[in-house]
């Protein structure tokens, strides 16, 4: 099986609710423990963050991003970009 890497940018909406944070890191902890996530954080302006999923394919990283507190309480736009690194560290 092929893992191809997602990065998904989330961007706050302006109805945006401070209590969805600690489930939304529940969720990234989750995807960690099952191999899903290879990255997150937050971006320094305050505007919403980043993750990278590790999925199959395009239907599988929607169905785990949709799954995401951030997308099911609507705080967010979260959108979905499979991602090619060509220069890595």
């Amino acid at each position: 099986m092929s893992v191809a890497k997602y990065l998904v940018m989330a961007r706050r909406t302006p109805g945006f609710d401070a209590s969805v944070i600690e489930p939304h890191r529940e969720f990234l902890r989750d995807l960690l423990a099952k191999g899903q996530l290879q990255e997150s954080g937050g971006f320094s302006d305050g505007t919403g963050g980043a993750y990278v999923v590790l999925a199959e394919n395009l239907d599988a990283a929607t169905a785990i991003v949709h799954s995401d507190p951030l997308h099911t309480m609507g705080v967010s736009e979260l959108t979905i970009h499979e991602w090619t690194i060509t220069v890595s560290a």
